[in-house]
C-alpha cells in the first residue's frame, strides 16, 4: 500500500483555555499553527489562548485533574466525543490530501509539527503533519462523509 488510513478510536481530547503560561503537562506550548509532543500527549495550538491536548484513550480524568492544578489554566473541557481521529500514512498520503485540501503540504512549507484548521473536501478538520504522515481530526457528524470521500480520493494510491 502506498496510502493507508487507520482510525485511532476513543482518543482523549481536551480543549484548554489559558490565561498565560509556557507549558502544559510539562510540554512546551506550541506557537501558531504548530503542535508539540511529550509526556504521552500532543498539545495543538488552536488559537491565541486555546489549545487541544490529545492523548491515548481513557486519560481524560487523569489529564483533567493534572490540568486543573496548573495555575495558568482557565478552563478544561473534555471534547473526546467531538472528533474522529484518522492517521493517514504512506508514500502517497500527501497526494490523497491534495485531492481535497488547499493547504500546501510540501515539506518545505508544512514541515512535521505543523497543525492547521482547514477544510478537506468542504469538511472542517484539524490537520497535523507528522514525520510519518498525518493525523486528521474530523467532527463526528462528518465522519461517514469523510471516510467515503477518503475512499473515493485514494484508489489509485492503494495497491
Amino acid at each position: 500500500m502506498t496510502a493507508e488510513a487507520v482510525e485511532e478510536p476513543f482518543r482523549t481530547q481536551l480543549t484548554v483555555r489559558l490565561r498565560d503560561g509556557h507549558t502544559l503537562l510539562g510540554v512546551d506550548l506550541p506557537g501558531p499553527c504548530t503542535f508539540t509532543s511529550g509526556n504521552g500527549v500532543d498539545v495543538l495550538w488552536m488559537g491565541p489562548d486555546e489549545y487541544l491536548v490529545l492523548a491515548e484513550p481513557g486519560r481524560q480524568a487523569e489529564l483533567e485533574a493534572a490540568l486543573s492544578r496548573e495555575s495558568a489554566v482557565l478552563a478544561v473541557v473534555d471534547v473526546s466525543a467531538q472528533r474522529v481521529t484518522v492517521r493517514l500514512t504512506g508514500a502517497h498520503a500527501r497526494d490523497v490530501l491534495a485531492h481535497g485540501c488547499s493547504i500546501d503540504l510540501d515539506p518545505s512549507v508544512s514541515p512535521p509539527g505543523t497543525c492547521v484548521q482547514t477544510l478537506l473536501a468542504r469538511t472542517g478538520i484539524v490537520l497535523m503533519v507528522r514525520e510519518d504522515g498525518f493525523t486528521i481530526l474530523v467532527r463526528q457528524s462528518f465522519a461517514n462523509y469523510f471516510t467515503t470521500w477518503l475512499a473515493d480520493a485514494s484508489p489509485e494510491y492503494v495497491s
